[in-house]
Order: C-alpha cells, then structure tokens, then sequence
C-alpha cells in the first residue's frame, strides 16, 4: 500500500499523457466533425484549466481519495471492510463492488450538478466549450473539482473503498473520459458494441448538444448501464452528429472561452441568447451519412 501510494501520481500521469497522445493522433487522423473554433485557442484554456486544478486539489487535498482510501484500509473504517471482516468478502470483489460504487455516485454527482442551479453554474463551465475534443475532458471549474473530490473522498470513507479500488478507478474514470470526449470517428457497429460496456464518443456528444432536454441526459462518463436504468439515455442527437451543435447559447463568443472568462464563468450571469448567432450556429453541416460513420 505505501508503495501504491508512492508512485499513484506517477502511474496516474503516465496513464494520462500515454492516452491523450493516443486520443489526439486519433483525432488528427479520423476526426468526426469539423471544428467551429482553432485549436489554439481552446487548447490554451483548457491546459490552463488542467494546470489550475491540480494545482488546487493538491493544495487542498495533498493525498487526494487514495490517502482517504489507506486510511480507511488501516483503521478498518467503511462498509465494505465491515464485510471483508465480518462474511470473509474477498479483496477481489471488494474491489468490483468499490469501482461499481465509485462510478454510480460520479454518475449521480453529474445529474446533480445539472439539476441545482447553483452547482450548474460551476459545472456548465465544461458545456460552454464550443468544439468537443479530447482536451474539454479536463476543462472543470476548480471549485467544482475541489467539490468533487471532497464528495469522492466521502464516498470511498463510507464504503471503505480499498486503495487499489481507487487508483483502478481513477485511471478508468481518466481514460474514459478521455476517450468519450474525443472527436474521433468510430463505425457505426463499433459504437453500437461499445456502448453496452463504455460510453462512447457518440453517446456522450448527445450530453454536449446545446439543447437542454439532450444536455440532460447521458451524464455517464464511464459505464453506461446508470443512463438505460434509470431513464437518461438518449441513443442520438436530434440533428445527427454532424448538424448538432454543442455547447451552450450564452457562451460562444471567443471571449466568454478564454482562460479568465472561464474562471469567473460561474460568478456572472448568462448572456440571453443572440439570434444572429443562433442563427450561423444552426447552419448545417456536412450531413451525417446513413451509417454515421
């Protein structure tokens, strides 16, 4: 366990940077959808939104959930440790059931933040990025990541979630959502597969579309079972992939998308809607084909 928590940044940035390289060679050969906005722009803010976030979380929860997580392991605390002590409930399934858990409460954690005005101001943040690409996976406001991990670290204490648990969780969660962020063109069948046992890149641009009934739902990021349980799964955008437009009405403007508009996003109120800009975002796209492939 020390040497876990030793080497955990370490392993969870290897795994970072080994599948953002993956997931952007991907995007530059088989992109889905053209881009509305340069990449440089949009890269710069959200690696500055990265940068600021770690900084943060470390400052303020210098052991994050692992340490949480060890903690839990070495005085014996949460429910899952109750059960490996009382029932002989092997690590091996505490593990699964940890992970199941962990991403239930991500899952149940986004719908909130969508449904409380509040917490919606910090978390629309993420949906005002007018191209979805690898890098909007790790554009969060630093409050809400902060709020984010004190609920993860909650969780993880309640169940007893075993450090090893975290850390598999962790890099799943990371490289899932990296993955479902991607502008990358997957076939049509592929998806279909997929989407029993991921959230793909297709099921999650839905939740990026500025419509709001299609912004409210598929707010997995990476099981996709919680969505077709409890009835927030939506199969397609309404306008295809490629004619649907993302983001958000408020922010489109180069302006509202830079790095220190971004950081008081949540402290200002929206822009109504401009219709000559709603107008130039609903021009259509390439049409999406039969197979959107």
């Amino acid at each position: 366990m020390e040497i876990l928590f030793t080497y955990e940044i370490w392993l969870r940035l290897s795994a970072f940077l080994g599948l953002l390289a993956i997931f952007l060679s991907w995007e530059g050969l088989a992109p889905k959808r053209s881009r509305e906005r340069s990449r440089g722009s949009r890269w710069l803010s959200n690696s500055g939104i990265i940068i600021i976030d770690s900084i943060a979380l470390r400052l303020v929860f210098p052991t994050a959930a692992i340490g949480a997580a060890l903690w839990a392991s070495e005085t014996q605390f949460g429910v899952l440790h109750y059960l490996g002590a009382a029932f002989g409930m092997p690590l091996w399934l505490q593990i699964v059931v940890a992970v199941l858990i962990l991403d239930f409460a991500i899952w149940l954690q986004h719908l909130i933040f969508h449904h409380v005005p509040i917490l919606w101001r910090l978390h629309r943040m993420h949906h005002t990025d007018v191209d979805v690409d690898v890098t909007t996976a790790v554009r969060f406001h630093p409050i809400e990541m902060l709020l984010s991990m004190a609920i993860k670290i909650g969780v993880v204490l309640l169940i007893g979630a075993p450090a090893a648990a975290v850390l598999i969780f962790e890099v799943l969660l990371n490289g899932t959502a990296m993955f479902n962020h991607s502008n990358i063109r997957i076939s049509r069948k592929a998806d279909q597969i997929l989407r029993l046992f991921v959230v793909t890149p297709d099921m999650h641009r839905v939740h990026h579309s500025w419509h709001k009934h299609e912004t409210n739902s598929n707010f997995g990021f990476n099981l996709p079972w919680w969505d077709r349980l409890f009835g927030t799964y939506r199969h397609q955008p309404q306008e295809g992939h490629q004619n649907m437009v993302t983001g958000l009405h408020e922010f489109r403007e180069a302006a509202t998308n830079r790095l220190t508009s971004l950081l008081i996003q949540p402290f200002i109120n929206a822009n109504t809607s401009n219709p000559k800009q709603d107008k130039q975002a609903n021009l259509p796209r390439e049409q999406d084909s039969a197979s959107e492939e």
